[in-house]
């Protein structure tokens, strides 16, 4: 195959897989800022653009509570598992814990569907923990988030740290010192990464909060589920509610991609 159609057939593919991305999004942009009867039109029309719908969905629903119960279990379910993470991670690299059937079951522990480990989680917290609250759905998702941050910041502390570290340490520096002063600094990208994608999981983890919490601890992802008026389902505050729910992570990412990118890199290239 000559290079030009090599080039072109990359760029084309890349262009068709681009569009299925950010079409839909550009879909619930344009239903959000139209009316409702333009909303349904089919084919689509533009309208008269408004945020009439972004006011709706404070002034008809508590959106509000809903962003901020998810801005608070994201933050503190992801400050909760980092910490924990990279101290799993470090013992892994450094003194193979628990060997490879360990970190095996790690893995697999993540594919198993989340609907199987619902049940088992609400009984122990209806024995020992305030269900229908925020604490209940932090820990749930520390205990979902841990294990995959965990197995994903194991690589980042082997290779060079290491050599770095025994430096350290024939210059008389603590196991504990070397950790925080050189395993840690050289591992930034990798946590960094591992945290903002715990940050993501737990911003957009629906079944544990649909299970564990009340109207008063309900996160963004559920309160979008149940999303509706008495004449059913409204598609353009729906619409609007949606980008709202999208902003944090939208915003995020342009601030910490090159560290996401370099992180993931990393990882895969150890």
């Amino acid at each position: 195959m000559p290079h030009t159609l090599r080039t072109f057939v990359r760029h084309a593919i890349l262009i068709a897989f681009s569009a299925m991305i950010v079409l839909p999004l550009v879909w619930v942009l344009r239903v959000s800022l139209t009316d409702k009867l333009t909303a349904y039109k089919i084919p689509p029309e533009i309208g008269h653009l408004s945020l009439d719908n972004y006011i709706e969905v404070f002034r008809s629903f508590p959106f509000a509570l809903w962003f901020g119960n998810s801005v608070l279990i994201a933050v503190l379910a992801t400050l909760i598992s980092l910490p924990f993470a990279t101290m799993m991670a470090y013992a892994a690299a450094r003194f193979r814990t628990g060997g490879s059937p360990l970190w095996i079951a790690v893995l697999a522990s993540q594919m198993l569907p989340p609907i199987i480990l619902v049940l088992p989680l609400f009984m122990v917290f209806l024995s020992v923990l305030p269900v229908d609250s925020r604490i209940a759905i932090v820990i749930a998702h520390v205990a979902i988030n841990l294990p995959f941050m965990a197995w994903m910041m194991v690589s980042f502390f082997e290779g060079d740290s290491r050599s770095l570290e025994e430096a350290a340490r024939m210059d008389g520096a603590t196991r504990w010192q070397a950790f925080i002063r050189i395993a840690v600094p050289v591992a930034g990208p990798g946590i960094l990464a591992a945290g903002l994608l715990g940050f993501i999981l737990s911003w957009n983890e629906f079944l544990y909060a649909l299970i564990l919490s009340d109207s008063s601890s309900q996160t963004l992802p559920v309160g979008l589920a149940g999303l509706e008026t008495h004449a059913g389902v409204d598609i353009a505050p729906l619409a609007a509610a949606t980008l709202l729910a999208l902003a944090p992570v939208l915003i995020l990412l342009p601030f910490l991609r090159k560290y996401l990118i370099k992180g993931l890199s990393l990882g895969a290239l150890k």
